[in-house]
């Protein structure tokens, strides 16, 4: 089985509670950034193991927040060892409104992700783009990059569209699957 880790930052628990369901199915092992953009020894040394690594942020100003960022510079020591290359890697993000620029902050996480020599995965499921749909159906914001996620400003976690919380758990299983067939 491939080792997994789910390396996130929450500022309101929105993607927190995200990145516990990426992990959930993904089987992966949950590595926060805390308030001041820094992430423990022992989840550097999960990133290190890992096989696959998914990113998760929310979406700030049109990318991703300071805290993001600094993990982000911090893994330039990695990326002059080439210590992530060839890893599987992945992402989500959030924002409170339906767009949010939510791909502009993807397509940041992708980039690190391809900085450091790593195999992305795309998202996999069709957007749900007829006139029936609704917000409890999966991929109802239109992502291929990776998971999109709206999450409302004034309502905590739980108020996140459950067609947005199944997209990110079955992106976290896909993850998960490519990482195994991958790894042998």
């Amino acid at each position: 089985m491939s080792k997994i880790a789910v390396v996130y930052y929450s500022g309101y628990g929105h993607t927190h509670y995200i990145a516990e369901q990426v992990a959930a199915s993904a089987k992966a092992t949950l590595v926060a950034i805390d308030n001041q953009g820094d992430v423990s020894e022992a989840g550097w040394q999960t990133l290190n193991d890992a096989d696959a690594i998914i990113f998760g942020a929310p979406t700030y100003m049109g990318s991703v927040p300071w805290q993001f960022k600094k993990f982000a510079d911090a893994t330039s020591k990695i990326w002059f060892t080439q210590g992530w290359k060839d890893k599987v890697f992945g992402g989500f993000v959030n924002s409170a409104s339906l767009n949010g620029d939510k791909q502009v902050t993807m397509i940041y996480l992708q980039t690190l992700a391809s900085q450091h020599g790593g195999i992305w995965v795309s998202l996999g499921l069709p957007p749900a783009n007829t006139l029936a749909a609704s917000r409890s159906d999966i991929n109802n914001l239109g992502g291929s990059v990776g998971a999109l996620i709206q999450s409302p400003s004034d309502a905590g976690a739980d108020a996140i569209p459950s067609g947005d919380v199944e997209t990110a758990r079955l992106y976290g299983a896909r993850v998960a699957a490519i990482a195994q067939r991958l790894a042998g």
